[in-house]
Order: C-alpha cells, then sequence, then structure tokens
C-alpha cells in the first residue's frame, strides 16, 4: 500500500466527491471508500477537508505526493500523541493515588505502520518498520526502573507474561513463554534467540499484501514469500512465483539488499533456514518451501 498511490479518501479526512463511508464507518459494497486520485497533472483535482471544508488544489504531481504524505504524517502523529498524552495522565493518578508501586502497566500495540519507509503505508509485511511492537512496562515492585530488555519476545509470549504475573497457571497450549524473567534480570539460559512471524491472507481484499513467512534472528532475517493463498478463506489468488529473502540487519538495518543469493551469506542462508524449519516443526506450521532444494540452489548460485 502506497502512500503515493493507495492512501483514500477517508485516510486522509477528505470529502469524496461522490459520497462514500464516513471516518470509522464499515464500507459495504455499494458505499465503497475509494482511493483518492493521483493524475500525472493534478491541476483540476480539488481536495476537500472532511471538518473545514477547506480546499486544496494542485499544479504538480509531486505536490500531491508531497501533499498526501504531510496529511497522512500529521494524522497520524497527533493520534499517537493523544495516545501518549492520555497514558501519562493514567500514570500521573497513579502516582498521585499511591498506587503505582504495585500496579503493573504495560504500554503496546500490534505491529508497526510503515510510515512512509519504502513508499508504504499500514504493515503486514516482515520487514523491519513493521514486524516490531512496543513493549514497555512499569511495575517498580519488580522491574527496574529504566532497565531495557535485549531478549527477542513476540506477541504470544504476551499473554503468558499477563497470567504469570497475576498468579495463574498459563495454558498448555499458548505458544509463548512468561517474559516476567527477562523483565527481572533473569532470562533463562534456553530463551529464544529468534522470532517466527507468518502473513497468510495473500492479496487479500484491501491490502494486497503477499503471503511469506520467516524468522528473525539478533543480526539476521530470512523471509520465505510463498505467495500463495492456498485455499484460506480471506486469502485470494493468483499465485506469484515463491521468492527467498536474507537480510543482514546490522550492515543493512534498512533492509535494501537481499543478500540470499551471495555466496558470501550461503553459510548463512544455511544456518537461518535450519533454524526456520525447527522452529515450524515446534509450533506445528506446515512449511511451503523445500530446504533441500532451497540450499542446493544457493550452493549452485
Amino acid at each position: 500500500m502506497r502512500v503515493r498511490m493507495d492512501l483514500k479518501y477517508a485516510d486522509l479526512g477528505l470529502i469524496q466527491p461522490e459520497g462514500g463511508a464516513e471516518v470509522g464507518e464499515r464500507c459495504t459494497p455499494g458505499d465503497v471508500d475509494r482511493r483518492v486520485p493521483h493524475p500525472e497533472d493534478p491541476r483540476g483535482l480539488v481536495l476537500i477537508d472532511r471538518h473545514s471544508g477547506e480546499n486544496f488544489t494542485f499544479e504538480t504531481e509531486e505536490e500531491l505526493a508531497l501533499f498526501k504524505y504531510q496529511r497522512y504524517m500529521k494524522r497520524y502523529l497527533a493520534t499517537i500523541h493523544a495516545v501518549d498524552e492520555n497514558v501519562a495522565r493514567m500514570l500521573d493518578w497513579l502516582d498521585a493515588e499511591g498506587l503505582a508501586e504495585n500496579t503493573i502497566v504495560i504500554y503496546t500495540s500490534d505491529q508497526g505502520f510503515f510510515l512512509g519507509e519504502h513508499g508504504w503505508f499500514d504493515k503486514r509485511f516482515m520487514y523491519e518498520e513493521s514486524l516490531q511492537m512496543p513493549f514497555l512496562i512499569r511495575y517498580p515492585k519488580a522491574i527496574a526502573p529504566g532497565s531495557v530488555a535485549k531478549a527477542i519476545a513476540t506477541n504470544v509470549d504476551f499473554a503468558p507474561t499477563f497470567l504469570d504475573y497475576a498468579g495463574l497457571p498459563v495454558p498448555s497450549y499458548m505458544q509463548g513463554r512468561s517474559m516476567r524473567p527477562v523483565l527481572e534480570r533473569d532470562a533463562p539460559e534456553d530463551w529464544p534467540d529468534s522470532a517466527y512471524h507468518r502473513y497468510w491472507m495473500h492479496k487479500d481484499e484491501h491490502h494486497n499484501a503477499w503471503a511469506h513467512y520467516g524468522l528473525r534472528s539478533h543480526r539476521y532475517k530470512l523471509i520465505y514469500w510463498y505467495n500463495s493463498d492456498l485455499g484460506q478463506p480471506g486469502a485470494h489468488g493468483p499465485d506469484e512465483p515463491p521468492e527467498w529473502e536474507l537480510f543482514d540487519c546490522e550492515t543493512d538495518p534498512l533492509e535494501l539488499v537481499n543478500v540470499a543469493d551471495d555466496p558470501d551469506y550461503a553459510d548463512v542462508f544455511d544456518e537461518m533456514l535450519a533454524q526456520l524449519d525447527a522452529r515450524m516443526a515446534q509450533i506445528g506450521d506446515v512449511p511451503e518451501h523445500d530446504s533441500s532444494a532451497a540450499r542446493s540452489a544457493r550452493r549452485a548460485a
């Protein structure tokens, strides 16, 4: 979903000329919120603010693209600022009531949004901007203020952590582990050193993200784009050719260079692939790749 081409009227708080769903409303087939046009010559285009009625006109295509980006960023960051302000109000209240010491407060979310990186908005991809999510916790009774845990955790670890702190048993069907020892600086030696990710809704109706899975270690990231709907509801064909990506997140933090076919990274590819196979077997996820074929292809290259 590209900032330049795919933002919709509701995304930018603009009036859709022929009507359409209001902000926050669910669109119906006859009332679809559509993309804001992006003509090469936008001089005849007028965009109207949904709340103030202000008109916006443009002389060049680049001017229109910058307008979309700036408006998207300002609306997004205003929302984040409002969340931050109200978290602060809650923390201040706990302090004022003398409850902070023995109250657990967790600030987290789902995956991060692209804010123009690679030209994109939204999320779903395994690239760094949307793979990472915030997880901040305040519990002065047990967690040192200002401490930072370097261990890798994923959202399947959240529920076991909450249950652990609440003194409740963690059901055996949960895949994650409690982060409590990590947060309290007593991480076990067998704590996982990688994170598994899967997105299966291939070419879904609203986002057109392609299906993939992969593994992120402290330094490397291996992604397999299997690019198939696998007959799953919510995913759509047609399928596309599969593809491997490998990134060295230390030397290439912006993930601009795919080294999956680089002979210098052949051993890294094999090691990450072995770890990916082991993780998928551990959690019972069915691989779509052929590991032997993948290794042979890279050795031949």
